[in-house]
């Protein structure tokens, strides 16, 4: 009873729609009361709040929430989506591909799925109502390129597995790059297929730009390669750790939309607004997590989980395959950094012990996130992209559609193909 009657508790509270947080906190904390008294109780909320966040690895997620805050800001994404489309316009779908296209760059320098989403909406959809593009198809694009933003560096879903597993944040960064990418070109794929199977939904444009007028294009594009450079370049030599790139990140965005006059002090007091709200929201579930882990840990729930996995003759394959799918189940239901707080210090034991790399793992369960992104009753790139954009929520899970089919075959050959993932991690600079 002391060990289910928590439990019971945190279930209860999740589905009365108390936030993740205080359901962690305050489960963990009768489970504490339980099973060791006041004192252990007192000791750890006395100590907990403080000591779960004051690693300064914590320092990364502000620093890249605040760098996306600046691009968001500055009407940056604008200028991609332009310049995408000047050079991909013309193409089968070629708005749709070119918010891909944006969206793979404004993921290379935010960090936030949501804040993607939102720039996006605001940018793309006018230009699409403007060419009679189909709303499902416009809704469903501007979402899933929101969720490039969770794989392709710099990720916080990333550098939050990484601070939580205690994997190395830099790996983790550098070896998104490559699914990131394969997950842009399918999407692109389903664009292609879905315009040549239905033309209506996407009518040809008539764009007659000549080279030179593309090429002058590209100068927008300058600050978002300079950040790129600067971020992953820094991470992928050595010369900076994954925690200070945030840092720099952030500087040199602020310093670019300062000379580009895009900054100014009510957006600069909407970036940093935005960046101390969800850095509370991050910071504060931690906490909650971290006070429900103290009752996992005397309990000894984890340890006796990973021992009957462990003596249980089935293949680690079907094990693995076992929890990516209550994964891809909790992501229906449940927000993504709230996913991995709570499971992590269950289903991470399990997977080292089975010998598969963390690094690999980390990416698998990012891939998951991604999905749990844009798939109902959550869905929180779709609510913040219809909502952006004025439209029925409804058009936008119709238009994801075929773009989770295609995460959910690329989560498959992440699975299969390991070196995928692990091959741009073994290159770093150590």
């Amino acid at each position: 009873m002391t060990i289910i009657f928590p439990l019971i508790c945190l279930v209860l509270f999740l589905a009365f729609g108390m936030p993740i947080a205080f359901a962690l906190g305050v489960s963990g904390s009768i489970g504490i009361l339980m099973f060791s008294g006041w004192d252990a109780f007192l000791g750890i909320l006395q100590t907990t709040p403080y000591d779960s966040v004051k690693s300064f690895l914590m320092s990364a997620i502000p620093m890249f929430i605040l760098m996306a805050a600046f691009m968001t800001v500055s009407g940056i994404m604008k200028d991609l989506f332009e310049t995408a489309y000047k050079w991909l316009g013309k193409l089968p779908g070629g708005l749709a591909i070119a918010t891909v296209f944006a969206g793979a760059m404004m993921g290379a320098v935010s960090g936030s799925s949501q804040a993607s989403a939102a720039a996006m909406a605001k940018a793309v959809t006018p230009e699409m109502k403007k060419y009679n593009y189909n709303t499902a198809l416009t809704m469903g694009v501007i979402s899933i390129s929101g969720t490039l933003a969770v794989m392709i560096p710099p990720s916080i879903i990333l550098i939050l597995y990484g601070i939580l597993t205690e994997t190395g944040v830099g790996s983790l960064l550098i070896a998104g790059i490559i699914p990131g990418i394969l997950t842009a070109l399918g999407y692109i794929i389903i664009i292609v297929f879905w315009v040549k199977l239905k033309p209506e939904v996407a009518p040809k444009i008539q764009l007659q730009l000549s080279m030179k007028e593309r090429f002058k294009s590209l100068k927008k594009v300058w600050p978002m390669l300079l950040i790129i450079i600067a971020v992953i370049g820094g991470i992928y030599s050595g010369i900076v750790t994954a925690t200070e790139a945030g840092a720099l990140g952030a500087f040199i965005t602020f310093v670019v939309v300062i000379l580009m006059r895009r900054m100014n002090i009510k957006k600069f007091s909407i970036a940093l607004n935005d960046t101390i709200q969800s850095t509370t929201m991050i910071m504060t579930i931690i906490i909650g997590a971290h006070i429900f882990s103290y009752f996992l840990t005397m309990t000894q729930i984890t340890q006796n989980l990973v021992m009957m996995i462990e003596g249980m003759e089935i293949s680690k394959y079907i094990i693995l395959t076992f929890i990516i799918l209550i994964y891809l189940i909790l992501g229906f239901f449940m927000d993504q950094i709230a996913i991995l707080i709570l499971t992590l210090p269950l289903t991470f034991p399990i997977i080292i012990s089975l010998g598969f790399n963390p690094i690999w793992f980390g990416i698998l369960v990012t891939k998951t996130v991604e999905i749990g992104l844009v798939t109902p009753p959550v869905g929180m790139n779709v609510f913040v992209a219809t909502g952006a954009a004025g439209v029925k929520t409804t058009e936008g899970f119709k238009g994801v559609t075929w773009f989770v089919l295609m995460d959910l075959f690329i989560l498959l050959l992440l699975i299969l193909m390991p070196f995928l993932t692990l091959w741009l991690p073994s290159l770093m600079i150590k």
